[in-house]
């Protein structure tokens, strides 16, 4: 009797043991299972708050200015929303925002773009996100010799994107406008224009990284 028959006798049939070796996978990668969202904390739910109250009117926002970003609240920006898809921050033409020749700081301009641009974005997003801001291209027109009005509209459709429960970038356009300072020139005069991307990241996303580099 010869060995093949032997092997078929057995139950060992040498082309199905072959066909049964080659189904199956030899780069198969066994994932551990997801550890659950880690519960909120009460330093959690006290930043949310602090959050949420930032963004509730102009007054409170000064008072959290003041506390954590001293530069917004002497500037003395303030923000206000036009219609659903633009909003605008306005900047008082102050001592704190003027350089020697008596215009607007070009730093004054620059660095209150962010501010501007962050806190759109934040009061969009809400208390579950981080937004930090990636990148800022502001190009200088004129001088600015009165308040700035900073009006901003995002390219994409915000709220879809927090709906996805994704990080993602938005993207800001924005004009920056003097206001009139004369009664009889009721024309506003654009004196620069700014492009900024933010980063948008959902809180618990950090949380869920921190868990996963945490030493077992």
């Amino acid at each position: 009797m010869s060995s093949t028959a032997v092997q078929k006798i057995d139950g060992l049939d040498p082309a199905a043991t072959a066909a049964s070796t080659e189904r199956v996978p030899t780069d198969v990668i066994v994932r551990p299972p997801r550890r659950p969202a880690p519960k909120s904390t009460w330093i959690d739910k006290v930043e949310a708050f602090i959050s949420r109250l930032s963004t509730r009117d102009n007054f409170w926002h000064s008072i959290c200015s003041f506390i954590w970003l001293p530069l917004a609240f002497f500037s003395g920006i303030r923000t206000r929303k036009i219609d659903t898809d633009t909003f605008a921050a306005y900047l008082p033409f102050r001592r704190f925002n003027r350089n020697w020749y008596r215009a607007m700081a070009g730093g004054a301009l620059l660095g209150n773009a962010e501010i501007a641009g962050g806190m759109y974005v934040f009061g969009l997003c809400g208390s579950e996100y981080t937004v930090v801001c990636k990148n800022l291209n502001y190009t200088f027109l004129r001088p600015c010799l009165g308040p700035a009005v900073y009006r901003m509209k995002a390219r994409e459709n915000v709220q879809d994107l927090i709906a996805s429960g994704t990080e993602f970038n938005c993207v800001l356009d924005m004009e920056i406008m003097q206001q009139p300072f004369r009664k009889k020139d009721d024309r506003e005069r654009r004196v620069g224009k700014c492009e900024v991307t933010f980063h948008i990241t959902p809180k618990v996303h950090h949380k869920m990284k921190a868990l996963r580099n945490k030493p077992k």
